[in-house]
């Protein structure tokens, strides 16, 4: 299992290794960074990214998403996954924004995870890219290096994850780090055939060692 300053060490490497990693779903204000995350899950990036655009056309601003009824929405996110229940959770959270929250997006953890569709992983990701508030989001990517490398137990929660990262490194490196390991774990150190011999962790991994030794 690896400690702090082990955990601190790799982390430098990937940041080297992937410079400036930043969030992949694209959004120009905090009120699209949260719908597209909530429409991200069990979703790839690029395919939310396909659709936002004339999603956001059509509805600017809070109001004109709340206004909207779940099946106007679904014509235009009806190709990514779970699209009914995800057109259901951005038309209430947009009108909870409205009632709630003066159509402004919510800056605290508590606030954020009481809208639809909004867990802690989203919760974060708006925090960190939206704000600039210090936050780790665990995604599948940050869940399988972690348990991988490992630093966490096999069994380890994705709180557990989060948990374990941010006691490791400084506040001014989680959100920079979770969006390292997320790449990371889409370019390199993936599910399946990971490329171990360009990883600088190999040596410290148990998956690399084994796959360096083939």
């Amino acid at each position: 299992m690896w400690d702090d300053n082990r955990m601190r060490w790799g982390m430098h490497q990937l940041f080297q290794l992937i410079p400036d990693a930043q969030g992949a779903l694209h959004a120009e204000s905090a009120y699209q960074l949260l719908i597209a995350v909530i429409l991200s899950a069990q979703t790839t990036d690029a395919a939310v990214n396909k659709v936002t655009p004339a999603l956001f056309a059509a509805y600017p601003t809070p109001a004109a998403l709340a206004a909207a009824t779940p099946t106007d929405i679904e014509n235009y996110i009806h190709t990514i996954g779970l699209f009914h229940t995800k057109a259901k959770h951005i038309q209430e959270t947009a009108h909870r924004l409205v009632t709630d929250f003066e159509s402004t997006v919510p800056q605290t953890h508590q606030e954020l995870e009481s809208l639809p569709g909004v867990g802690r992983k989203t919760a974060n990701v708006v925090l960190g890219d939206a704000f600039g508030v210090p936050s780790f989001a665990v995604d599948t990517h940050v869940t399988r290096i972690s348990k991988r490398l490992p630093v966490v137990l096999a069994k380890a929660s994705v709180t557990d994850i989060e948990r374990r990262w941010t006691a490791a490194l400084p506040k001014d490196e989680w959100v920079q780090g979770h969006h390292t390991l997320i790449l990371f774990g889409r370019q390199y150190c993936m599910a399946r055939s990971p490329r171990c011999a360009e990883c600088p962790l190999a040596a410290y991994c148990a998956t690399g060692q084994k796959n360096l030794e083939r």
